[in-house]
């Protein structure tokens, strides 16, 4: 399904510069044509089982393949993948949504809250301590662990977060500075012809996790 992108990034990872960019264009939107169709065939079928992102359209969900350099040390202009996030408001939204992360080697599919700012944080870490019990019944589910057999734990405190006892029995969530798990999915799967299917299947083991939080937000 995806073969023209994942031909096109794998070339690009190798000649990541922009006179090589500038005489493959064609490729460039060729592939990029193929992964928003199957952008727009996973975003409706998250619809179908997610209301909060009706009206959403899968050209405000896509991430520029152009990389912002000023303030980076690696100067490649390019990303070596394509991206795409699902949420309400659209792609620089700060409200829990589905990613998508196409990449020879590295493709994955998942979601929630990344890095959210202290506040939103805040209010997090106490929806997760009035309603424990339901946070880990989302996350223990068997068909959810299928999946996502963990929460991402990069840059996990070390200490419990101010307000929070050690002893508190959600204490190794509440240590979380994100709510994401993810799903690596082999590209031989995103090659056949009901990946769009699957994908929507991964991701929708992840709704009930949205809902939290979103309560947690409102």
């Amino acid at each position: 399904m995806l073969a023209n992108t994942f031909s096109f990034l794998s070339e690009l990872k190798e000649h990541n510069h922009k006179p090589w960019f500038d005489a493959h264009k064609a490729e460039f939107e060729s592939a990029k044509t193929e992964f928003l169709v199957y952008v727009e065939e996973v975003l409706k079928g998250i619809q179908a089982f997610d209301e909060k992102l009706d009206g959403l359209q899968a050209k405000d969900s896509l991430y520029r393949i152009y990389r912002d350099v000023r303030f980076s040390p690696d100067k490649t202009p390019y990303k070596t993948h394509f991206g795409a996030y699902f949420a309400e408001g659209g792609k620089k939204s700060k409200e829990p949504g589905y990613y998508l992360h196409i990449e020879p080697g590295g493709t994955f599919l998942g979601g929630g809250l990344y890095m959210p700012e202290s506040d939103i944080l805040q209010k997090v870490r106490q929806e997760i301590d009035y309603n424990g019990e339901k946070f880990l019944e989302i996350i223990q589910k068997p068909s959810f662990k299928m999946f996502y057999p963990t929460l991402w734990q990069e840059d996990k405190l070390s200490r419990p977060p101010k307000g929070y006892n050690a002893d508190n029995p959600y204490l190794d969530f509440l240590k979380l500075k994100s709510i994401v798990c993810t799903y690596s999915m082999p590209k031989e799967t995103l090659l056949a012809h009901d990946a769009a299917v699957l994908s929507v299947k991964v991701f929708k083991e992840l709704h009930a996790l949205q809902e939290f939080l979103r309560e947690a937000l409102v």
